[in-house]
């Protein structure tokens, strides 16, 4: 299926949890390189199904369809994404509207806690790997590893944001950053992240957390090696950190709203 979007489209997968009337609903985002396929092969939308929630995965712009045939890239005010996904689900007769949450991973643990702090529709909001300063990762990456750290990685990442120059990517890039941002979110906040995460590391997941005054219910996890689930968004054991969102989500829900 399609959501409006400015004048196009972003190409979703819908998950209803149930054939009656509103339940809560998961907005799902991917990451630099995921796909809405992605989303749906990890289960994630089966485990909230089980806890009667229903769940929207997205082709962000940057990535998947919304990249490869539309030419939608990526940009900073990820809210805009958000209030598009809000505004479809309010138009269904099988959505709780006041119970519309959004989980992340990857470069998602920018995208949603970004809209979370401006798109107040929202209910609460999952960091699936806290990545705060993915500027400051990249500026490492070109410091440490130079112009290949993977192959095409710089012609893929300026693709995605819809940059050309590689002198002045980084300069752009600092502005993906949640300092400054994750203080205007007023909604409950989840943070998992890896211990052993070689990508984004856990002192991200720190800085976010510690940055979330106005939440009113903030949370840190961080997976262990013991546990598993240690590595970038626990990709060594996904379904751990699945299900853990999963009851934190539902569990959330179902409480009584807290304000900041």
């Amino acid at each position: 299926m399609s959501i409006p979007y400015e004048g196009t489209t972003l190409p979703a997968y819908f998950s209803p949890a149930t054939d009656g009337a509103g339940a809560p609903v998961m907005i799902m985002w991917n990451g630099l390189d995921s796909t809405k396929g992605h989303m749906y092969a990890s289960g994630h939308w089966e485990e909230l199904a089980a806890r009667g929630i229903s769940c929207l995965m997205i082709d962000c712009p940057g990535s998947g369809e919304a990249l490869r045939l539309q030419g939608l890239t990526a940009r900073i005010d990820t809210e805009a994404w958000a209030a598009a996904c809000v505004d479809w689900l309010l138009t269904r007769d099988d959505v709780d509207p006041a119970r519309i949450g959004l989980v992340g991973w990857s470069l998602g643990g920018y995208y949603a806690p970004r809209a979370a702090a401006f798109e107040k529709r929202l209910a609460l909001v999952v960091a699936w790997g806290a990545n705060h300063d993915w500027g400051a990762v990249q500026r490492r990456r070109l410091e440490r590893e130079g112009e290949r750290p993977v192959p095409h990685y710089w012609e893929h990442v300026q693709w995605v944001w819809g940059h050309s120059r590689l002198d002045t990517f980084p300069d752009f890039a600092d502005a993906v950053c949640l300092d400054g941002v994750v203080e205007h979110i007023t909604v409950p906040f989840l943070i998992c992240h890896g211990e052993n995460d070689r990508q984004i590391p856990v002192a991200y997941a720190n800085r976010s957390y510690t940055q979330a005054t106005r939440s009113p219910d903030r949370r840190l996890r961080v997976f262990t090696a013991e546990e598993g689930a240690t590595e970038h968004i626990g990709l060594d054991h996904l379904s751990h950190v699945s299900t853990y969102i999963a009851d934190w989500v539902a569990d959330t829900f179902a409480a009584p709203a807290v304000t900041s």
